[in-house]
């Protein structure tokens, strides 16, 4: 028995939703520009996990607890709104002080400080996706229409869940690709002028969270 229904429809609103610019891009843009491409692979690695997460959490009913409950949703959402506008207030103060971090290149950085900013760079990701409360909210809405009738919920919840993780990975994989060769080509003015941009957006997005409601 087929777990989804109405597979193509799915697949034009996961891309959709993929192609949308949100906080998750804005961070990735951020870690990109600084860092290259090794560690914006392990931001994307990091989101994903948190979006599988919200996948399995949808299946067994805590993104609709926490949907449906005001106080929990607005803990969510606050604690998402201030980690975004940490995060890009950070971003700006660095690239005002024009604050340079070593390339993620060369045998000499592959052992010690790259792998310590993957780590960062991936935890980074997986805060910013299991503190933002619309993936719980948008994991409610949309996950119901397209689970079939009689299927297990949590196999559908993750084939969607994982639907949506390969788009983002494909998706933000070829713009930590972009990012990175004309981060090579131009550092550091592409660099802080990246930087700025995508921290300005990541303040953005926070501020816009504080305001918002379900």
């Amino acid at each position: 028995m087929p777990v989804m229904r109405s597979i193509p429809t799915f697949l034009a609103v996961a891309a959709v939703v993929t192609l949308s610019p949100g906080p998750a891009f804005a961070l990735l843009l951020q870690v990109a520009a600084v860092h290259g491409r090794r560690v914006a692979l392990a931001n994307i690695a990091g989101n994903s996990v948190g979006v599988l997460t919200w996948g399995v959490l949808s299946a067994v009913g805590v993104s609709a607890l926490i949907a449906a409950n005001e106080l929990a949703y607005d803990v969510l959402r606050l604690g998402g709104a201030v980690f975004l506008l940490w995060l890009g207030a950070r971003a700006l103060w660095r690239s005002r002080h024009h604050l340079e971090v070593r390339p993620t290149v060369g045998a000499a950085d592959s052992e010690g400080w790259s792998r310590s900013a993957c780590w960062r760079a991936a935890r980074k990701g997986l805060i910013n996706s299991l503190a933002n409360p619309k993936l719980a909210v948008f994991f409610v809405a949309l996950f119901p229409q397209f689970v079939a009738p009689g299927a297990s919920v949590l196999p559908a919840a993750l084939a969607m869940a994982a639907v949506i993780v390969t788009f983002d990975v494909v998706w933000y994989g070829s713009v930590a690709l972009a990012v990175d060769r004309f981060r090579r080509a131009l550092r550091p003015r592409l660099t802080r002028w990246l930087e700025r941009v995508s921290g300005a957006a990541l303040i953005a997005f926070g501020l816009r969270l504080t305001g918002e409601t379900r």
